[in-house]
């Protein structure tokens, strides 16, 4: 009888599981199957990589825009050290061949471009001096009249100028001090600047106060160049030549003066010039006039406002019957045109009548 061979055992629910257990769990002294990286990773890192690279380019950007940026000021610094060190030697040349005006122009550059600029304040007012013994009319000497030499000691002119100031000698003060910059400009120079800039601004409130408004601003102006002025002394300033710019439009357009001087009543109605006449007077003025012209045009209705307005400042008794005839005939100018369109022929239109008497004011004897 043939041997069979032998058969396999039937694999039963539990084996199969068993054996499906067994293969799932690693062998063991063999490695670990290592674990996949999904797509969505891939993706994260070279997002990641892009941003870092992104990141390096603009810090090295930034880098060379920073140095470019240094290079070019320290450029700057350099050339514009140039220009002034240019200018002062020039202006030290003019000042040596007495071109005054010339070197007083570099110099305010230069102190506008670098106010402290070493030596260029003492420089100025020598300047500044130079001009001002250039342009005083001089007198030829004689053989009996010499000059006398100033031989005071600097220290003494020194306490001359200090007493002047302390008596409000301003003018004293400003020709001392600028006669110790002349001699020995290295004499207490930060401490004769001061006292120059307060010798000059308040000489110049007070030539503004005395109605000699271009002294005064001029003074103001050279003081401005040791120093910025105060605010009293800025308003004098301004407040001056907004009366000289209106009374520059004097006889030459009537509204402008009203334009100027309307602002400056509210602010300075007492300042004059040296015509005596206050901001106030030349308002009233203004409008007097201005109605004037007005009227000559065949305006009454806009003269008689203006003189409405004179008459508001002074009553004055020249003035009244002109307003009041501007006043008729803006009336009767009105209801004329009413019931006749036609001028009658003995009167033409384009030929106001004359007021019956000038309205041009004279000056008050008291300033409101």
């Amino acid at each position: 009888m043939d041997e069979q061979p032998p058969t396999a055992p039937a694999i039963t629910p539990f084996l199969y599981f068993g054996i499906m257990e067994h293969m799932d769990k690693p062998q063991e002294g063999l490695p670990a199957k290592p674990p996949t990286t999904s797509r969505g990773t891939w993706i994260l890192i070279a997002v990641v990589g892009i941003i870092t690279l992104l990141i390096i380019a603009g810090m090295s950007a930034y880098g060379g825009y920073r140095s470019g940026m240094f290079q070019q000021q320290a450029a700057s610094a350099t050339l514009i050290a140039q220009q002034l060190q240019a200018q002062y030697d020039m202006a030290l040349e003019d000042m040596a061949n007495g071109r005054y005006d010339i070197a007083r122009q570099r110099l305010e550059w230069i102190i506008k471009t670098q106010p402290d600029y070493p030596g260029v304040t003492d420089q100025l007012a020598e300047a500044i001096m130079r001009i001002s013994i250039t342009a005083s009319p001089t007198v030829a000497p004689t053989s009996t009249a010499t000059p006398t030499p100033d031989t005071r000691s600097i220290d003494e002119l020194f306490a001359q100028a200090q007493q002047a100031m302390a008596a409000g000698d301003w003018t004293n003060a400003i020709e001392n001090l600028l006669k110790l910059r002349k001699t020995t400009p290295e004499f207490h120079a930060i401490e004769i600047d001061g006292m120059l800039y307060i010798s000059l601004r308040n000489r110049g409130v007070d030539k503004i106060k005395a109605s000699d408004l271009e002294g005064g601003t001029y003074d103001l102006t050279l003081a401005e160049r040791f120093g910025p002025l105060d605010t009293e002394a800025a308003n004098w300033r301004d407040w001056a030549e907004m009366y000289i710019t209106g009374a520059s439009f004097w006889e030459v357009d009537w509204s402008q003066v009203i334009n100027y001087f309307e602002q400056l009543v509210l602010i300075a109605p007492n300042l004059m010039d040296a015509s005596g006449w206050t901001s106030t007077y030349r308002l009233y003025t203004g409008y007097a006039r201005y109605g004037d012209l007005l009227a000559a045009d065949g305006k009454w209705c806009e003269a008689q406002m203006y003189y409405v307005k004179a008459l508001a400042i002074q009553t004055g008794e020249g003035l009244k019957p002109t307003a009041r005839y501007a006043e008729d005939k803006c009336s009767s100018g009105q209801e004329r045109k009413k019931r006749t369109p036609t001028p009658p022929p003995e009167q033409p239109s384009d030929t106001p009548e004359a007021p019956p008497e000038t309205s041009t004011p004279t000056p008050p004897t008291s300033y409101p």
